[in-house]
């Protein structure tokens, strides 16, 4: 796989600086996707360094099953918790995946480019499929070059993601790579960037600081759900699992300490700091008292975009009329990028140039 470099250099040489990331409608965002990405989403748009699109990638979604009236609803309320954490259709293109042909049609062309030996080595697909691999789907085997397909359809220089998703960046650059040598188009798709950053990169669940926070697990008490109200977000956190000891004086105190860690740069994230701030603050503290002072912190921060939320659920048409405007942004920017690579693949193009 391709090294990934840590800081921006060879993807801005060639191409202006565009950021893409997706997320995917499959019920309520919580605390870990605000902290992990959509808080991140909002402060590239609004750094203003160059275009953000930020897209609802509903086709991943359909890698497993899914209800077809409730992928609907889920789609509009992904739309309205982007929208109530701060991203401005006005500044970002905020779109559907579905809505765009070009993701799809790359995904094809990155199909025959990508190698099964690559896809083989991604970790998540064995995750996700588990014990049951032989009845995955075949979307899910190869939902990493489909993610490739979303990032660079752009020509995307910038992509916010999660430590979770690192591995298929790398793929992403993989298949930029091979196919810009195999059609002679050295410099045709940038090999993207990740930004990987913040003091909470990766939150853990409230009730076992070993395991990721997620929407799929049984307990609700484990996460904090971006709908949750003020008293269930108070409550949640005052019942956050922690161990008896008091808080350290460096990090280097809570490296065995997991949940102790979680809490400590959610707070972190939460207030703009950083984690060694935080152990400054509160060191010798014990949770008895640390916890009232995040309980208020995550209600000052979370619970205003429950209520923006409901504001924009209540008007489904207007999410509509958003997500089809920016599908349209989209494609604008989709099309040239398809059209140039048919042509460099050599298939021919019916479409009004």
């Amino acid at each position: 796989m391709t090294d990934m470099p840590t800081q921006a250099g060879d993807a801005a040489a060639t191409h202006p600086r565009r950021v893409f990331s997706g997320v995917q409608p499959t019920g309520n965002l919580h605390l870990g996707n605000y902290l992990g990405a959509v808080k991140r989403f909002v402060e590239m748009q609004d750094e203003g360094l160059g275009e953000t699109l930020y897209c609802m990638v509903d086709l991943h979604a359909i890698t497993t099953w899914q209800d077809p009236a409730e992928l609907t609803r889920s789609i509009r309320e992904l739309a309205a918790a982007f929208m109530a954490c701060g991203l401005d259709p006005k500044k970002s293109i905020l779109f559907n995946q579905s809505q765009v042909a070009a993701h799809a049609e790359l995904g094809w062309i990155f199909n025959c480019v990508a190698r099964v030996g690559w896809l083989n080595r991604m970790t998540q697909f064995k995750e996700k499929a588990g014990k049951n691999r032989e009845n995955a789907s075949v979307g899910l085997y190869g939902y990493p070059v489909l993610m490739a397909a979303d990032i660079l359809a752009y020509q995307a220089t910038h992509v916010p993601v999660g430590e979770d998703q690192k591995q298929h960046l790398e793929l992403t650059r993989d298949i930029a790579t091979k196919f810009n040598n195999d059609f002679g188009c050295p410099d045709f798709f940038p090999l993207p960037e990740p930004i990987i950053e913040g003091a909470a990169t990766r939150v853990m669940s409230l009730r076992d600081g070993s395991k990721k926070m997620s929407k799929s697990d049984a307990s609700d008490m484990s996460r904090i759900n971006l709908t949750d109200d003020s008293d269930a977000i108070a409550q949640k956190i005052r019942k956050a699992r922690t161990d008896p000891d008091p808080l350290p004086g460096s990090l280097e105190g809570l490296a065995e300490r997991p949940e102790a860690r979680n809490l400590v740069g959610i707070y972190a994230a939460l207030a703009d700091t950083t984690a060694e701030a935080v152990v400054a603050e509160y060191a010798g503290a014990q949770f008895g008292a640390f916890k009232p002072a995040l309980a208020d912190l995550a209600v000052e921060k979370l619970s205003p975009i429950a209520g923006r939320m409901r504001e924009f659920l209540a008007d489904p048409a207007e999410i509509d009329r958003i997500l089809g405007d920016g599908a349209e942004r989209a494609a604008a920017i989709a099309n040239p990028i398809i059209d140039a690579t048919y042509d460099k693949v050599g298939l021919l193009r019916s479409r009004p140039r």
